[in-house]
């Protein structure tokens, strides 16, 4: 098989939604952002320094995504972290919110908007009638040891660890209940109408990789100017080329079996 350069096609304004083609094939690679798959109003930088309260809109499915649907053969959908973030929710109207103490509003927990949109997708989905592949990924664990990242937690391991060693935190098991008992619900209706939905649960596996994380390297060269600089150490997201290269081994096989 011939190996191909890829080219770039398109890109949204903060370089997060982004479309790549490769022409011998006439293959095209899409990554679509929507970081709650619901319509959503987001006020923080990259940093993920807010300057106001998320507002989410739970029974609005985000067109960012719902407005290419269509147009795609496979797709893997996945979130779960950015619920936990301080939200306030609607319905019309307010429902309630998420960790908003400062306000008069009912909490609510983001594990109630988190099932909702969930639903809602799943909904979208599983009466499309679309005839090609859709994964739903799983959340995928941090490992944080030692504190959190805003607290002092860093993932300073260097290889991979056994079964058991790391547990998941309370937050992650919420949402991974909440992924797995909407999924349940959705795929019996997926399979009566003919929709191929399937669970890419990359869960277990992640769990013994704390060491694919970047760590204090988020940014480039956080030490060149101080070298004890106090840098806060990214133990959630992951490093590519890293352990995550084999979710694509993993996704391959699942295609090839259908």
């Amino acid at each position: 098989m011939k190996v191909e350069p890829t080219v770039e096609v398109y890109h949204d304004a903060e370089y997060r939604s982004k479309r790549w083609h490769f022409p011998l094939y006439n293959f095209t690679i899409s990554i679509i952002w929507s970081s709650f798959l619901a319509k959503a109003a987001i006020f923080e930088n990259n940093d993920g320094v807010s300057t106001s309260d998320i507002v989410l809109h739970l029974d609005k499915p985000d067109g960012t995504w719902t407005d290419q649907y269509y147009g795609l053969d496979n797709m893997i959908f996945s979130s779960g972290k950015w619920f936990i973030k301080t939200e306030i929710y609607y319905e019309n109207m307010v429902l309630g919110c998420h960790y908003c103490p400062k306000r008069n509003l009912t909490e609510l927990g983001f594990n109630f908007a988190y099932r909702k949109i969930l639903k809602n997708m799943f909904d979208f989905i599983v009466t499309s009638n679309h005839k090609g592949m859709i994964f739903y990924r799983t959340t995928t664990p941090d490992h944080f040891e030692n504190g959190e990242w805003f607290s002092g937690g860093s993932c300073q391991r260097t290889t991979h660890v056994k079964e058991g060693e790391f547990e998941l935190n309370e937050l992650t098991r919420i949402l991974r209940d909440v992924e797995l008992e909407e999924f349940e619900k959705a795929v019996a209706n997926a399979s009566r109408n003919g929709v191929n939905l399937k669970l890419l649960d990359l869960m277990p596996l992640s769990l013994l990789r704390p060491d694919g994380h970047p760590g204090p390297y988020r940014h480039f060269y956080p030490f060149t100017k101080d070298k004890n600089a106090e840098v806060i150490s990214d133990c959630l997201h992951w490093c590519l080329p890293g352990p995550i290269d084999s979710w694509n081994d993993l996704i391959m096989e699942m295609v090839v079996r259908g």
